[in-house]
This record gives structure tokens, C-alpha cells and sequence, in this order.
């Protein structure tokens, strides 16, 4: 049973912390992947005020916008849960998803946690980086950062380190080969993996028309 309290606290934390956050990691994304375990959720055995927790405190801080700092999202969330009283176990699931789960950690082969909690929570965050919202965010975030559309003579660096993929200042649409594309056949659910493969799609229709346009065809 959820505790509708403690969501509505986590809630209201979040905006007041992402109040001023870039338009791709603001609190809409943020609701949008809550939004997206919910649903995902329904159909898994899981701890749904765990996979609740974590959705609504994944981007907290998000490495990207706090020097690359990867401690002070789970930090956060952490503190956080220690002054609402939640469940050391709770606390402890939750920081570890939130540490684990980014798509950046998939670099890191040795990476041992795992849970179907962090699965869900997992998918819902993808499924909002893919189709188009996860186009709409990937070009707000290369706006935000000042970098080109698309440059024919920068190929896309499909054999990165994950210090590589934390440092890159490549075009946008390269990140559509490095990261975007690649989250179909990443997802952990049946439930997921239904919604990436139409993501995907539309993502691959996009790309085509972009070049057509570029190449001054259409």
C-alpha cells in the first residue's frame, strides 16, 4: 500500500528543488517517468512505494548540472527520506536504484546492485529520453549547452568510456547513436519494451527526415 503522504512530500520537494531546473530535467520530466512506473508497475511484482520513491527522486541532482558529482542526487534523496521517517530498507533500495539506475552506469561492467524495483524505474526514465519527447529533450539539452545541430565531418563515437560519455561535447543528433537508439533493446520489461519499439520507430522516421531535409531533398 502506498503511503499517499510521504508522495505528496516527495512531491512538493522535488518541485521546490527542480524549480529552476533545465527544461529537459525539470519536474515534468520528473512526473513523466513517475507517471511511466506507475504504469509500467501494474504489470510487475514489485515494491511500488520503492519504485515510487525513486522515480519521483532520481534526478534530485543530477550529475550533469552539479560538476559531475554522482554522490549528491543519492545524498539528497537520502537526507530527505531520513526527515520524512521512511524505513531504513526503503531508504537504502531507493539511494542504491538512484546511484545505479542512470544510463551512463552501463558503461561500468562490474556494476552489482540490481533489483526489479530498479528495473521499472529503470524503463520508465529511458522511455522518456526515446520517441518524441526524448527528441524535444535531446535538442533543449544541446540548446542548453550551446552545441550545433549536426556536423557531417563529427561521426558519432559508438566505443566510449563512460569518462568519454560524460565529457562529450558532440553534435545533438550524434547523440541519438550513442545513447538514444540504443535504449530498445536495453529495457527490462515486457511493458517497456512494448512502448520502446514504437519510440524507437519514430525516433528512426525523424532521423530520416532530418537528413532528407538537410540534404535539401524534401
Amino acid at each position: 500500500m502506498i503511503q499517499e503522504a510521504l508522495i505528496e512530500s516527495t512531491i512538493a520537494f522535488v518541485k521546490n528543488e527542480l524549480k529552476n531546473a533545465e527544461g529537459g530535467h525539470d519536474w515534468f520530466h520528473i512526473e513523466r517517468v513517475y507517471k511511466n512506473t506507475l504504469l509500467i508497475a501494474k504489470h510487475e511484482n514489485v515494491n511500488i512505494t520503492v519504485v515510487s520513491l525513486a522515480a519521483l527522486l532520481h534526478d534530485i541532482a543530477d550529475p550533469k548540472f552539479n560538476d559531475g558529482d554522482e554522490a549528491i542526487g543519492p545524498r539528497k534523496a537520502s537526507k530527505f527520506l531520513l526527515e520524512q521517517n521512511v524505513d531504513s530498507e526503503i531508504i537504502e533500495h531507493v539511494t542504491k536504484i538512484i546511484e545505479n539506475m542512470s544510463f551512463k552506469n552501463s558503461f561500468d561492467l562490474n556494476t552489482s546492485f540490481h533489483s526489479k524495483e530498479m528495473e521499472v524505474v529503470q524503463d520508465a526514465d529511458r522511455l522518456d529520453a526515446i520517441g518524441a519527447i526524448g527528441i524535444a529533450r535531446c535538442f533543449n539539452y544541446g540548446g542548453f549547452k550551446n552545441r550545433p545541430l549536426y556536423d557531417p565531418k563529427i561521426k558519432p563515437n559508438l566505443n566510449m568510456t563512460k569518462a568519454e560519455y560524460k565529457a562529450a561535447k558532440a553534435p545533438t543528433i550524434n547523440h541519438f547513436y550513442e545513447k538514444l537508439l540504443l535504449l530498445k533493446d536495453q529495457m527490462n520489461t515486457k511493458t517497456g519494451k512494448r512502448i520502446a519499439s514504437d519510440r524507437h520507430k519514430y525516433m528512426k522516421g525523424f532521423l530520416n527526415q532530418f537528413y532528407a531535409e538537410w540534404a535539401g531533398e524534401k
